[in-house]
C-alpha cells in the first residue's frame, strides 16, 4: 500500500527554507514578528510530518521514493535527487520537527531583546532545513550535502555571539573538527561510487548490492569505517567529541537543539541508514560498538568533575551518543531498534534538560552550578521538569530513559558483557553528576532569592510538553509492548528483556542518586573527599583527560609552526624570486630607456662603438684564421 502523504514529504523541509529566505530579505523590517514566522513554518512541518508518521503506523505501507530531478548526467552516468520515506525517517521527522517547534517557542522568550533576533530565528530556519533535507535524501550523495549544510548552520549558531571570544573559537573548533569526520564520509562516497554496479549512490540500490555481495567484503569494511569516521565527528564520538562541549558557547536553545534531536543525532542516524553495510562487515560493527562503549564511559566519567550546568549535559549527551553507538554495534535487529529508541528518547528528555539549564541561566545569570542553589523554591515549574529529565536520563522506571537504556543493555548483556558492564558503570556515572547538578543547582542553600523568578510561559510550556513526553515516550518499546521493533525492522521479535538487567539498571540508577545525596545533600561526606585525597584524580576528570592539551601540543601547534615555515618560505623564498625577476626586468627597462632617451649625439656615439666592436670583431676573426 502506498501513503498518500509520502508524496508530500518534500514540503517538510520546504516550509524552514521560506522562513529563512523571508527572514533574511526582510528581517529587519519584520522587528519581533520574524519569530512568529519561523514558529509557524515550523508548525506546518511538524504537522506534515505527523501526517506522514500516523498514516505509517497505520499499516503496511511501502517505501516512498521519487527521485525524478536529474542533477548531473555524463556519458550513460545520470545522477538523479528526490526524497525517499521509510519508517525509519518517518520517525526522525517527527522528533526533529517537534523538537524543533519547542526550541523555536522557547527561543522567543530566551533571546527576547536580542537585537539581532531575527537572525537568529533565520539561522534556526537553515538549520532544521537542512536537518530536515539528510533526513529524507534518498541518495548518499544529496545526504553529504544537507551534511555539509548542518554543519555550516552549526558554525552559524554556535558562534552567533560573535563578540566573544569564546564563542568565535568554539564556532570554528566544532567546524573544523568535524570537517575530519566529513572527509571520511566523502571518501566512503567515492569508494561507494567506484564500487558500486553502475555507480548507483541511492540508498535501495546499496542495500541490493550488499546484501548480494556484489563488493567486497574487504571494501566492505572500509566503506563502513570511513563511514563511522563521519558519525563520529556529527556525534562526538571519542576522539573527534572535543568540539561538542566547547559548542555550549553559543545560546541555550541552539544547544538544545543541536546535542538533542538534530546534528548528533545525525552521526547516529547515517549509521542506522546505511545499516546494512555495517552488517555485512562484523570488524566495522565491531569498531562501532568498541568506540561506543568506550565513548559511553569516557566521558560519563568527565561529566562528575565539570562545575559549568551546560558543559556538564554536553558531556551526558557525548555519553548517550556513546550507547547509541554501541548498540548499532552489537549489530542484532533488536539492538539496532533499540538504539533507534534511545535516540528517540534521548531527543525529550535531553532537549528538556538544556532548555531547563536555560531557564536557570536567564534567571541566574551564570552557568557555574556552585553559584546556584535553593532555586527550586522560586522555580517551580523548571526545577520539576528539569528533576524529570534527570531521571529519565538517570534510568530510573518508568520513565522513558529507564526503558531505551535497558532496551541497550539487554542487547549487550546477551551477546557481549564486556559492553555491559561498560553501560552498567557508565548509567551508575550518569545518575551520579545528574544527582550531583540538581542538588547543587534546585536545592540547598538559596543563594539568588534577591531576582530569581520563574521563566515566562514561552519557555515553561516547552518544558512542560517535553517532560509529559519524557514520562510516555519510553513505553513505545517495552517488553510488553514491543511493537517498535516489529515496525522498524520489519521483523517480528520481541525486545529481549532480562529481569536481572532491569534489577541492576534501576539499582545502579539508584545507587549514583544516593551517592549524590549524601554528598551534596545530606553532606554525610565531604564533597572535596576526591579532590583532597586524589587531587590528581580530580584535577584528570576536571581537565578532560587532557584531551584538548594533547591535540594543543601534538597536532595544533607543530601544524601553526609548519603554516609559519611554508608562510616564511612564501614570503622570503617565492617572493624573493619573484621580486629579483621583476625588479630585473625593471632595471633593465630603465637602462633602455636611458639610451633611447632623444639625444642624436647619443645615437651618434651608440653607432660608433657599436661600429668599432663590429670591426674589431671582423679584425679578430680574421687574425684567428690566418694564424
Amino acid at each position: 500500500m502506498i501513503s498518500a502523504y509520502s508524496q508530500y514529504a518534500w514540503l517538510i523541509p520546504l516550509f524552514p527554507l521560506l522562513s529563512f529566505l523571508i527572514l533574511t530579505a526582510v528581517g529587519r523590517q519584520l522587528k519581533d514578528a520574524g519569530a512568529y514566522i519561523s514558529i509557524v513554518a515550523v508548525f506546518a512541518s511538524f504537522v506534515v510530518s505527523l501526517l506522514i508518521f500516523i498514516e505509517r503506523l497505520g499499516g503496511q505501507i511501502e517505501d516512498f521514493t521519487w527521485n525524478k530531478l536529474q542533477w548531473i548526467k555524463f556519458g550513460t552516468f545520470s545522477l538523479n535527487m528526490g526524497f525517499e520515506v521509510t519508517n525509519l525517517n518517518a520517525l526522525m521527522l517527527v522528533i526533529v520537527t517537534l523538537v524543533s517547534l519547542l526550541v523555536n517557542l522557547y527561543s522567543k522568550g530566551y533571546m527576547k531583546g536580542d537585537e539581532r533576533i531575527n537572525v537568529f530565528f533565520a539561522y534556526i530556519a537553515l538549520f532544521t532545513f537542512s536537518m530536515l533535507g539528510l533526513v529524507i535524501s534518498e541518495n548518499l550523495l544529496e545526504l553529504y550535502i544537507f551534511w555539509e549544510l548542518v554543519g555550516v548552520c552549526s558554525f552559524l549558531l554556535v558562534g552567533f555571539w560573535y563578540f566573544k571570544p569564546e564563542a568565535r573559537a568554539a564556532a570554528k573548533k566544532a567546524f573544523i573538527v568535524t570537517r575530519i569526520g566529513d572527509v571520511g564520509l566523502l571518501i566512503a562516497i567515492l569508494l561507494l561510487f567506484w564500487a558500486m554496479p553502475n555507480h548507483a549512490l541511492d540508498f535501495t540500490s546499496i542495500h541490493n548490492a550488499v546484501s548480494s555481495g556484489k563488493i567486497s567484503g574487504g571494501m566492505v569494511t572500509l566503506i563502513a569505517i570511513l563511514i563511522f569516521v563521519g558519525a563520529i565527528g556529527k556525534s562526538g564520538q571519542f576522539p573527534l567529541h572535543t568540539w561538542l562541549p566547547d559548542a555550549m558557547e553559543g545560546p541555550t536553545p541552539i544547544s538544545a537543539l543541536i546535542h538533542a534531536a538534530t546534528m548528533v543525532a545525525a552521526g547516529v542516524y547515517l549509521v542506522a541508514r546505511t545499516f546494512e553495510i555495517f552488517q555485512a562487515s562484523p570488524t566495522a560493527l565491531t569498531v562501532v560498538a568498541c568506540v561506543g562503549g568506550f565513548t559511553a564511559i569516557f566521558a560519563a566519567t568527565i561529566g562528575t568533575a565539570q562545575n559549568d550546568i551546560k558543559r556538564i549535559l554536553a558531556y551526558s549527551t557525548v555519553s548517550q551518543l556513546g550507547y547509541m553507538m554501541m548498540a548499532l554495534g552489537i549489530g542484532t535487529s533488536v539492538a539496532y531498534t533499540a538504539g533507534i529508541f534511545h535516540l528517540f528518547t534521548h531527543a525529550f528528555f535531553k532537549a528538556l534538560l538544556f532548555l531547563g539549564a536555560g531557564s536557570v541561566i536567564h534567571s541566574v545569570h551564570t552557568q557555574d552550578i556552585h553559584e546556584m542553589g535553593g532555586l527550586g523554591s522560586k522555580m517551580k515549574v523548571t526545577a520539576w521538569t528539569f528533576g524529570i529529565g534527570a531521571l529519565a536520563l538517570s534510568g530510573i522506571p518508568p520513565l522513558s530513559g529507564f526503558w531505551s537504556k535497558d532496551a541497550i543493555l539487554s542487547e549487550a548483556f546477551a551477546h557481549n558483557q564486556l559492553l555491559f558492564w561498560v553501560g552498567l558503570i557508565a548509567a551508575f556515572f550518569t545518575a551520579f553528576y545528574m544527582s550531583r547538578l540538581f542538588f547543587l543547582v534546585f536545592m540547598g542553600k538559596p543563594r539568588h532569592q534577591e531576582h530569581v523568578h520563574e521563566s515566562p510561559l514561552t519557555m515553561t510550556l516547552p518544558l512542560v510538553v517535553l517532560a509529559v513526553l519524557a514520562v510516555v515516550a519510553g513505553f513505545v518499546f517495552t517488553p510488553f509492548s514491543p511493537w517498535l521493533g516489529t515496525w522498524l525492522t520489519g521483523h517480528a521479535e520481541e525486545e529481549s528483556a532480562n529481569a536481572v538487567v532491569m534489577i541492576l539498571s534501576t539499582v545502579v540508577g539508584v545507587l549514583g542518586i544516593g551517592l549524590g545525596y549524601l554528598v551534596y545533600m545530606k553532606k554525610s561526606i565531604a564533597s572535596d573527599a576526591v579532590s583532597s585525597r586524589a587531587p590528581w584524580l580530580y584535577r584528570l576528570l576536571n581537565r578532560k583527560y587532557y584531551i584538548d592539551e594533547i591535540y594543543e601540543n601534538a597536532i595544533v601547534r607543530p601544524l601553526k609552526g609548519f603554516g609559519l615555515v611554508l608562510h616564511l618560505f612564501d614570503e622570503y623564498v617565492v617572493d624573493g624570486i619573484v621580486k629579483l625577476v621583476s625588479y630585473s626586468v625593471v632595471g633593465i627597462g630603465r637602462i633602455g630607456s636611458r639610451l633611447q632617451n632623444g639625444q642624436v649625439q647619443t645615437y651618434g656615439l651608440a653607432t660608433l662603438l657599436g661600429l668599432l666592436i663590429l670591426i674589431l670583431a671582423i679584425a679578430g676573426r680574421r687574425f684567428i684564421h690566418v694564424g
